[in-house]
């Protein structure tokens, strides 16, 4: 069991910490205070912008949703919480916490020790081998030699139009990039989230995703963002590719404000676009 001194916070991420701390590290910040800086200074420490703290306001508990927010970025471990906490001069909160936090810390450590037993593993899809057979249009049904993609394409059915337009530079042209359009490419009757989760991991080398502002009320593109920024904490793989091809009346997702857009909306850079969306996408 890892001693408390021996605790690298910079090690352990922040999805580490348990409900209980997120629930009293809450009864501590959610209540606006003239004296203490409360939940929006710690905001503003963690980098959110003004429009994303405002709409943090309209939640009955916001700390707990700026914290989900803010453990998806490559930055927040627990070292990292403990130095915005010591900025925002909340070290009473740190003293009487630093229990909890070294208790769920060690916890945290002790399960990544632990070896995983290897068992078959059942899910509401029915059992699932090491990768499932027959998923898309042009699999092996034997499982031989199961489909791959250059791309996975997150997008919400309002802007499956600039999707096409996607297919048409991208797969029709000389780049012959392969792109895994779920709607096109998926056969019907596969369990959407299990499928998702295997296409993303095993069979996409990268994946874009359409920013829009429906794209930020779908509860796939938000599953399938996530998923994907699990695979690749600090983005070194460089997995995901923001788009944003049309302008925005809502505030960019801040899960992706750290990684670099190709945006169609600038006319000075939009010759360029196709190529450099292609380029990242060829890489190996």
């Amino acid at each position: 069991m890892a001693s408390k001194s021996s605790i690298d916070y910079e090690a352990i991420p922040v999805t580490a910490l348990n409900c209980s701390f997120r629930k009293k590290l809450g009864l501590y910040l959610n209540p606006t205070n003239t004296v203490a800086a409360d939940w929006r200074t710690v905001a503003e420490i963690m980098d959110f912008t003004y429009l994303e703290i405002k709409n943090f306001e309209k939640r009955d508990y916001p700390f707990e949703k700026v914290l989900t927010e803010w453990e998806t970025r490559p930055e927040a471990t627990v070292a990292n919480l403990l130095s915005i906490l010591e900025k925002a001069e909340r070290k009473d909160v740190i003293s009487d916490l630093k229990e909890v936090i070294d208790d769920d810390c060690r916890k945290y450590l002790e399960r990544q020790q632990r070896k995983p037993v290897q068992v078959p593993v059942v899910d509401s899809c029915g059992p699932r081998t090491q990768e499932r057979e027959g998923i898309t249009l042009y699999d092996d049904p034997q499982g031989l030699s199961p489909e791959n993609f250059d791309a996975f394409i997150c997008y919400c059915q309002s802007d499956f139009q600039f999707v096409h337009e996607m297919i048409k530079q991208l797969e029709q042209t000389e780049y012959n990039l392969k792109l895994c359009v779920f709607d096109r490419d998926v056969l019907p009757g596969t369990c959407v989230w299990t499928i998702t989760s295997e296409l993303i991991e095993k069979r996409c080398k990268r994946m874009v995703v359409v920013i829009s502002d429906d794209y930020l009320d779908s509860d796939a593109c938000d599953f399938q963002t996530k998923f994907a920024l699990s695979l690749c904490p600090g983005a070194r793989s460089k997995r995901l590719i923001p788009v944003v091809y049309k302008s925005m009346n809502r505030p960019f997702p801040s899960i992706l404000r750290f990684l670099t857009i190709c945006d169609y909306t600038r006319p000075c850079t939009q010759a360029w676009f196709w190529t450099r969306l292609a380029k990242a996408l060829s890489l190996p």
